[in-house]
């Protein structure tokens, strides 16, 4: 991962940080603090105190990754050579930031579900920023949200277009089953009743109702249990579902929400270095 974020680092760094270079003579020695500039939920803090460590600043994390924080406190406390910190300022805050939002996003959205239905599920999509998508699943699981698949390997997911070049539900759940490892779930995207019993009857784990309506899913429920094939099956549903709509569809009793509003539209957590000669 610390490969990775060096080239991030160096991407924007280049040869030097030309500004400090001028203006900062070698060998100073700094303190600095990491501050939350509002209410929210922070990400990315053993992330960022990774970071410092790596080139050598000294870290104290004050916030967990996952804890709240209320405008004015403090994240993490630093300290090192200024030429270090401010070379990494911008991509350790932005990194925080973006995660922070994501998170703070993810734990309202939480509580909401859960208050509607303490069993239900909220997990994040691959609607990532590429490159990223690793530091906006953590920050997902900071905010209390499930990860979903960080990566195509991680398990089977069979989609519209898998269907469309397959031509069969129950042949799609028959040839993903022959090739996974039991170690796998074989998950399938429905649009319809019809869709939703094939899967059922083809002995899928998880269904995942896309573009749904609250009472669409109710009926499809209702369906599947007077079929007696709801009881080993997870039901999830994915398909525009955001903070303003998400309430309804944790109280139809699904067992999963997937969506990528976490990521593709949280703002980011406004956050703040500041920094103090050492006496």
């Amino acid at each position: 991962m610390i490969y990775g974020l060096k080239n991030i680092i160096s991407n924007d760094l280049g040869f030097e940080d030309i500004t400090t270079r001028a203006l900062i003579p070698k060998g100073m020695q700094v303190n600095g603090k990491i501050i939350s500039n509002e209410e929210g939920t922070v990400a990315g803090v053993y992330l960022a105190s990774e970071i410092f460590t790596e080139f050598g600043v000294e870290t104290k994390i004050m916030k967990n990754d996952g804890e709240k924080v209320q405008e004015g406190q403090i994240i993490m406390e630093i300290s090192g050579d200024p030429h270090d910190i401010l070379s990494l300022e911008r991509t350790v805050l932005n990194l925080m930031m973006r995660m922070s939002g994501i998170a703070t996003l993810t734990a309202k959205m939480v509580k909401m579900v859960k208050k509607a239905n303490p069993n239900v599920i909220l997990a994040g999509t691959r609607k990532t920023t590429p490159g990223l998508q690793f530091f906006e699943k953590d920050a997902i699981r900071a905010g209390g949200g499930d990860t979903h698949r960080y990566r195509l390997d991680d398990g089977i997911l069979i989609k519209d277009n898998h269907l469309a070049l397959v031509g069969d539900v129950a042949e799609a759940v028959s040839r993903a089953r022959k090739y996974a490892s039991f170690t796998k779930k074989i998950e399938i995207e429905v649009e319809t009743i019809e869709e939703t019993l094939q899967a059922a009857k083809a002995g899928a784990d998880i269904i995942m109702l896309d573009n749904m309506s609250p009472d669409e899913v109710k009926n499809v429920l209702s369906v599947l249990d007077k079929e007696n094939l709801h009881n080993n099956i997870l039901i999830e549903v994915s398909g525009g579902i955001n903070s303003e709509n998400i309430v309804p569809f944790a109280k139809t009793g699904v067992d999963v929400i997937s969506t990528g509003y976490m990521t593709h539209s949280a703002r980011s957590l406004d956050l703040s270095l500041e920094l103090d000669k050492m006496q």
